[in-house]
């Protein structure tokens, strides 16, 4: 991408010295630097003593460090201690282990930097360029250890043009939005590092709650995001938030739709904030130009003006025309190229970079973008090399012709025994999902006049006879699972920007969900319910002899086990169904207002068609709990006179009189939802929900607090224990547990419980069990078990509704012939039966129902033309 190389001809710095930024760290005293996902706040003079006790450890001799990147404090220290000592430091995401293993084989770095330090020898193995300071992959990775070398001068550059065109203030809080080892999310850190802002570090996406109360708690004044960060914020309705503290928002990372630009640049028009179109490339540290926000809605197709400090210029291939290619130079161009260790002891080789893009220049001096002159094409953020896709195919022995466009992938081949092979092929070597990657047949290849292929009739006669194989499904692959899990979807209907929070998923599907993804793709990343399709999709399997199961999902299943064994006799341990009460309060602030009130969602069973707001989200929650009860209930009430009618409309525990009050669980749960979802009918309710997540719980749970003022005595437990206003408390406990994200926050709830909890039964283990679950969940997200465990864990809790439900008709008359640890078993077993009957006759009448509404709208447009409509 080099427009004149000197290799070895020019040493930009004449003795090693750290990247300034990262070495001044300590100027701006104690002003806030970095703010961690928790809350916890590390001042600009704590920062660098910590980034100073790290460079310390790394020594004084130059080596090659790499650092396993991730947006939180010790990544980011173990970075700018790197920088600020000289040494080399290569980025690898904390979350690709494979990668980086490929990366540590391929240029054997002298030291790693990930959940511990790796010193892999005293000294280094490398010849290491005076100038050399960072080393990144090229927009991603396609599979190939090819890295863009940087100097200290590269960095510090773009740092500063950035910071100026932006006008970063000292006062600003951008959150982290971006990977850190992406260039663009790099280029947040190192910018307003250089300013003196302080950065609020996440990893969170967009659509999840927790990212928008950190932004809300901390006053974010910035946003960044590629352009499927903007479609991932409409689903999270970004236009109806109030963000009264955002001044600016970027986008770079592949082109923006015009249509898009103008939409969202009259947004901030509205709202008061900023609307940055930039455009970048690694190989010039981050950015090359950016649209002035002025221009936005008048000119949302350009790529603006060249950075301060750079300059642009066009490399016209023939007479007549006004596009060339965009050729680009600035003190942020890099180095070069390294493809070997050996590339590390190269000087510059590149002095101007031809960027591989056609533009244009308008009278005004924007720069227009018209196209590629070059054989890449960039699909979700990764730059894809279309000549290296050909090469993969050849090493097979498939003859295959590759072209593409933003966002996909187009691969020609001449039989159809060639599209699932090179379908897998392409899909797995690129790490991109099936749905971005098309293989067609083509007879004939056309060819220029010289012989060479015609690209662009190619992708002309791809994309016009639509002649691209279908995506061969895996056999149990996430769209089958969500579909299995979801039943009003099948596998066709799930887009790749889908996730099981957006199609509607809760915390009864989620445990199969869960269970069902860990078993196709190994351990799985701790946001997967928020995570598009696509990138699930890309999860690169990893197996350990002990699965990561979700902690509330083992609590759960312990909690029914609990319920059934002390109701059997086989232990005297109670709690199960308080400890279950209250995890229903966390899955409800996960499920139902993760989705919807707390990100400023609409829900619906078809998330896309048919919008409905939290108080039908919550209604439908207690659907699926209540509509499988009474069912269950009323052919118990049929068969037997232990179960009254006040058993089946869910009000036993205040109305009943027969002996069956063992369902007062169900009973306190569905009325806590029913009378939720009245509080969230008030706008001004759901309004405040959404601005102070975690003051909405504790006013709920303080509230619910009152309710224990009308129970009586341990004497007379059951005349008061079984009602929803004694009960309530515990839902608001569990819901406040999900909402706690900063140190303070858990504080709180730990206080809440420890004063709440303690002496309410007067039974010591029946609160510990509860204290217990609470503090698990609470600080111990995941939890490792014996991968064998994990099904029969995932089956319990799955079907622990359905466990509670009936587990009873074996009592007692079963314990007259059989053992208490039989009858346990048997409970258990006779309601995961009842609930895969349920959930698979459910999944079928779905499917009929679906067939048969197709079917008539079918029978509806025959008849429309039949009558000439």
């Amino acid at each position: 991408m080099s427009v004149d190389a000197a290799p070895h001809r020019t040493v930009e710095d004449r003795g090693v010295a750290g990247v300034p930024f990262a070495t001044s760290l300590a100027q701006h005293g104690e002003r806030t630097a970095l703010i961690d996902a928790h809350g916890q706040r590390l001042t600009y003079r704590e920062l660098a003593d910590r980034v100073a006790a790290m460079r310390a450890r790394l020594g004084t001799t130059r080596r090659l460090v790499l650092v396993a990147a991730a947006n939180d404090v010790d990544p980011i220290v173990a970075y700018l201690a790197a920088l600020s000592g000289g040494h080399p430091v290569l980025l690898a995401s904390a979350h690709d282990a494979a990668y980086r293993e490929e990366l540590i084989a391929s240029y054997d770095p002298d030291v790693v930097i990930d959940e511990k330090f790796t010193e892999r020898r005293v000294g280094t193995a490398h010849t290491l360029h005076p100038s050399l300071a960072l080393l990144l992959s090229t927009s991603g990775s396609t599979g190939s250890p090819k890295l863009v070398r940087l100097s200290a001068r590269n960095v510090q550059a773009n740092a500063e043009s950035i910071a100026r065109y932006l006008e970063i203030e000292p006062t600003d809080r951008p959150i982290t939005s971006l990977p850190m080892q992406y260039c663009y999310g790099l280029s947040v850190i190192n910018s307003n590092l250089l300013r003196g802002a302080g950065l609020v570090l996440t990893d969170a996406s967009v659509i999840e709650p927790e990212f928008w109360a950190l932004f809300r708690e901390h006053g974010c004044t910035s946003l960044h995001g590629v352009p499927y960060t903007f479609d991932l914020l409409d689903r999270a309705d970004f236009a109806e938030m109030d963000l009264p503290s955002l001044r600016y928002v970027t986008q770079a990372g592949g082109k923006l739709a015009p249509e898009r630009v103008r939409e969202f640049a009259r947004l901030g028009r509205r709202d008061g904030w900023r609307l940055f179109v930039m455009y970048g490339q690694t190989e010039a540290t981050a950015r090359m130009a950016y649209l002035p926000p002025e221009q936005a809605e008048r000119h949302p197709d350009a790529i603006g003006v060249a950075i301060p400090g750079g300059d642009f210029e066009l490399a016209f291939v023939s007479d007549g025309g006004d596009q060339g290619e965009l050729i680009y130079r600035g003190p942020n161009v890099m180095l070069g190229y390294a493809e070997h260790p050996e590339d590390l002891a190269e000087g510059r080789t590149v002095t101007a970079l031809a960027t591989g893009d056609l533009a244009r220049r308008t009278p005004d001096g924007l720069y227009v973008i018209t196209g590629r002159a070059s054989r890449f094409v960039k699909v979700y953020g990764l730059r894809i090399d279309l000549d290296r896709v050909e090469r993969l195919c050849a090493e097979q022995g498939i003859v295959a012709h590759c072209t593409g466009e933003d966002e996909r992938v187009l691969v020609a081949v001449s039989t159809d025994d060639d599209v699932a092979p090179v379908t897998d092929l392409v899909t797995a070597a690129l790490g991109l999902p099936a749905a971005s990657v098309r293989v067609g047949v083509v007879g004939e290849v056309p060819r220029l006049a010289s012989g060479k292929v015609d690209y662009a009739a190619l992708s002309a006669s791809l994309a016009a006879s639509d002649v691209q194989s279908e995506d061969p499904p895996p056999a149990a692959g996430v769209r089958e699972i969500f579909a299995s899990v979801l039943p009003h979807y099948t596998p066709g209907d799930i887009r790749d920007g889908d996730s099981f929070v957006t199609l509607g998923g809760d915390s009864l599907s989620y445990v199969r969900a869960s269970v069902a993804l860990e078993k196709l793709l190994g351990e799985l990343p701790a946001d997967w319910p928020s995570l598009p399709v696509a990138e699930l999709e890309r999860h690169r399997p990893r197996r350990r002899a002990f699965a990561v199961v979700e902690t509330n999902i083992i609590l759960r299943a312990i909690a029914i086990v609990l319920v059934v064994s002390g109701h059997v006799g086989l232990f005297h341990i109670l709690g199960g169904a308080h400890l279950l009460l209250m995890l229903a309060g966390w899955s409800f602030a996960r499920f139902v207002l993760g989705a919807g009130a707390a990100k400023g969602f609409l829900i619906a069973s078809d998330a896309r068609k048919e919008p409905f707001t939290t108080p039908r989200a919550i209604l439908r929650s207690a659907a699926r709990i209540a509509v499988p009860s009474v069912a269950w209930l009323a052919w118990r009430a049929a068969v037997t006179e232990d179960v009254g009618w006040a058993n089946v409309l869910l009000v036993h525990n205040y109305l009943g009189t027969s002996p069956a009050n063992g369902y007062w669980f169900v009973e306190v749960l569905v009325q806590t939802l029913l009378l939720l979802s009245l509080l969230f009918a008030i706008p001004a309710v759901r309004r405040f929900e959404r601005r102070h997540p975690f003051l909405m719980p504790l006013v709920v749970l303080a509230v619910s607090l009152t309710g224990r003022l009308f129970v009586g005595d341990m004497a007379h437990f059951f005349d008061w224990a079984l009602t929803t206003h004694a009960m309530l408390w515990f839902f608001a406990l569990g819901w406040l547990v999900f909402r706690a994200r900063t140190w303070p926050q858990q504080l709180v709830v730990v206080a809440a419980a420890l004063v709440t909890v303690p002496g309410f039964f007067d039974d010591l283990a029946r609160e510990g069990i509860v204290l217990v679950g609470l503090v698990l969940v609470l600080f111990v997200p995941r939890l490792r078990v014996p991968r064998v465990l994990v099904a029969p864990i995932g089956l319990i809790a799955s079907a622990s509704l359905y466990i509670y439900l009936t587990h009873y008709v074996l009592l007692p008359g079963m314990l007259a012939i059989a053992s208490r640890l039989v009858v346990t078993a048997a409970g258990i077993a006779l309601g995961v039966a009842v609930w895969f009957i349920v959930e698979r006759g459910t999944a079928t009448a779905v499917r009929l129902w679906r067939s048969k509404v197709t079917s008539g709208e079918q029978l509806g447009i025959e008849s429309d033309v039949r009558a000439g409509g």
